[in-house]
């Protein structure tokens, strides 16, 4: 099974940090439910800028304060659209040979592990990760603090464990080809 977004080439944001012997195998955009918390946040602006809207309805004073909250609500706005294009931009890559989490849409970060280090890999889910489908990968190596220790927002946690696990321990059969 490959699991490769955008039929089988990566965005140039992530195919610059492959190399060139280097297969890959799976490739995700991090869950959306990342964006749960900034969405909720512009939202809960809006609603409270409306209130207080209502409430200094009137005068001058009133008018400059709900200058202020809209301009407060905008920033919680601009703040929400850089984090979608955050979330744009951010991948988890599995290679044959590592597991690569591309972040930052200025700053880029590119934590890596490399396959033949990782000793012990789990994942977890919250409720709300089961309710929304996604999970978090909790990676481990000998002894060694690595960059790339958990990934976060996970989208189909199970099957992408079930396939790393495979590339991690392949059976005597997988290693024949």
């Amino acid at each position: 099974m490959r699991l490769v977004t955008h039929g089988d080439s990566a965005p140039s944001s992530v195919n610059r940090y492959l190399l060139p012997h280097e297969q890959q195998v799976i490739m995700v955009r991090r869950h959306p439910a990342i964006l749960l918390r900034p969405v909720a946040e512009v939202l809960g602006g809006l609603i409270i800028a409306g209130l207080l809207s209502k409430f200094f309805g009137g005068g001058e004073a009133g008018g400059t304060a709900l200058v202020v909250v809209w301009w407060l609500w905008l920033l919680l706005l601009i703040r929400f659209v850089w984090k979608v294009a955050e979330w744009s931009v951010d991948y988890f890559v599995v290679t044959s040979k590592r597991m690569l989490l591309t972040t930052g849409l200025i700053t880029r970060k590119v934590a890596m592990m490399p396959l033949g280090k990782v000793t012990d890999m789990s994942f977890q889910r919250s409720l709300l990760g089961r309710m929304l489908g996604y999970g978090e990968f909790i990676l481990e190596s000998a002894g060694q603090d690595q960059a790339l220790s958990t990934v976060e927002y996970i989208p189909y946690p199970e099957t992408l464990y079930l396939e790393v696990c495979q590339m991690l321990f392949p059976s005597k059969d997988d290693s024949d080809d």
